[in-house]
């Protein structure tokens, strides 16, 4: 099975019957490429007593298995997390980051975040809003241009999430919950139709926002000095060292042409004006 995500594609081996599903469900709308794939993965059983005992399931990329075997009913999670381990372990001709992004007006807002900041709930909440979501887990940045590119992916939602996202969007397409993974209950929202995914195009950095979610919290935007940003951004990189001075000048020109902001915030309708006034034409 071929997974075509825009910039990358897969070529998946699975028996996995939810698997495949899920997979056609998120992707099923996407054409198959032209060219060899980047990626040859497959998601592999156990041993034969592990398929009759508590079944898993591992992931692997050519001859590498960069993950533990998980149990069998995680294995759409551990797929779309090892579609992540592919691009950020081998992609060094473009500068990636750990963090969200989201477009209108032609602009990009960044958000890099740590896990429980809220960054994946608000990109499903904006992404089925009238934003685009180039992408909610690694924003890939053109070495020369310094655009943002686009991603074919859904977001990763977690836990409470779920049923919040659910109740705002009840006809949006939600693969299954993967219960009591790593990372609590896991399942995955589709923002873009491929459609809408030809449309999008390479666009510039607006702002970094840094959000933090906190109950209760009332909105809280507090500007940002270019050195702190500069160190949040750069710890963010997947391939900082491996790109060397070529990450430290793309980093210090974003700081310095970018907003810097970080924000707390527990209502996602304020942080979305917010964001609008941030990306008007």
């Amino acid at each position: 099975m071929q997974i075509n995500c825009g910039p990358y594609s897969f070529d998946l081996t699975t028996t996995d019957p939810a698997v495949i599903h899920n997979a056609k469900l998120i992707y099923g709308d996407a054409p198959a490429t032209n060219s060899v794939t980047d990626f040859t993965i497959a998601l592999q059983p156990g041993s034969w007593l592990r398929r009759k005992i508590k079944p898993q399931v591992s992931f692997r990329c050519d001859q590498h298995a960069p993950f533990k075997p998980l149990p069998l009913s995680q294995a759409y999670a551990l797929l779309e997390w090892g579609m992540n381990w592919c691009i950020a372990a081998h992609e060094y001709s473009r500068f990636l980051l750990h963090a969200a992004v989201l477009v209108k007006n032609d602009q990009a807002i960044i958000c890099p975040a740590l896990p429980g900041s809220g960054k994946s709930t608000l990109s499903a909440y904006l992404g089925l809003s009238g934003w685009s979501v180039y992408s909610d887990e690694m924003a890939i940045i053109d070495i020369d241009s310094q655009q943002v590119l686009p991603l074919f992916r859904p977001v990763c939602l977690k836990n409470n999430s779920i049923s919040l996202l659910r109740s705002w969007h009840p006809s949006a397409i939600v693969t299954p919950v993967c219960r009591d993974t790593q990372k609590g209950d896991v399942a995955h929202v589709k923002v873009l139709n491929w459609q809408h995914y030809q449309q999008l195009k390479p666009v510039p950095i607006t702002a970094l926002v840094f959000p933090k979610y906190q109950a209760d919290a009332a909105l809280t935007i507090y500007q940002l000095d270019q050195l702190d940003a500069f160190g949040q951004l750069s710890r963010n990189a997947f391939n900082y060292n491996v790109l060397g001075e070529t990450a430290f000048d793309i980093v210090a020109d974003i700081v310095q042409r970018a907003g810097l902001y970080q924000v707390e915030y527990s209502e996602l309708t304020e942080l979305a004006s917010f964001f609008d006034e941030l990306v008007q034409p």
